[in-house]
């Protein structure tokens, strides 16, 4: 008789429960010694193999578990690597914002006081021109009132006149 255990089991459960029962004990039967002897050799003939198959499945999925966990392990010891390199040039970039922003507030600031400075000696340059430039036109009035009364019909005052410019010239 061939075929697989399951089959085998099956068969030996059906001849035992065939079996003739014995007078007086309805638990004890009577079974073909030799046929259920041979059962009980093709199903421990077949057991081994599929025993070793058993055991191969077994293995097989307890070395994808383990490698399963492996990767994961790797995976996660990567990821907490570049989330630690993140973290970092996070704070790198921040640092380097914030110091910018510093630079740029110091830098308009500074701006500002150079305006401050710069109008200042602008106005100060313009008021001191204004000045010297109301001087010399003060110079020049009269210097040409000094001309004009020198140029005047009076020849005789003119005379007088002249030398006055030209004493006022030197």
């Amino acid at each position: 008789m061939n075929g697989n255990i399951e089959e085998l089991i099956t068969a030996l459960y059906d001849l035992i429960q065939d079996a003739k029962a014995l007078p007086l004990g309805a638990d004890k039967c009577i079974v073909e010694r030799d046929r259920a002897l041979d059962m009980l050799d093709e199903i421990s003939a077949l057991m081994p193999a599929e025993f070793k198959q058993a055991r191969t499945i077994v293995q097989s999925r307890e070395e994808l578990v383990s490698q399963a966990r492996r990767e994961a392990e790797t995976i996660v010891r990567n990821a907490r690597d570049r989330a630690e390199e993140l973290v970092q040039q996070e704070a790198i970039y921040l640092e380097a914002k914030k110091r910018c922003e510093d630079m740029v507030v110091q830098t308009q600031a500074r701006i500002q006081e150079l305006k401050r400075v710069s109008n200042g000696y602008v106005d100060n340059s313009l008021q001191q021109t204004e000045e010297s430039i109301l001087k010399a036109l003060t110079e020049v009035r009269e210097t040409r009132a000094k001309f004009q009364s020198l140029t005047a019909p009076e020849a005789g005052a003119a005379t007088d006149s002249q030398k006055s410019f030209t004493q006022d010239l030197d």
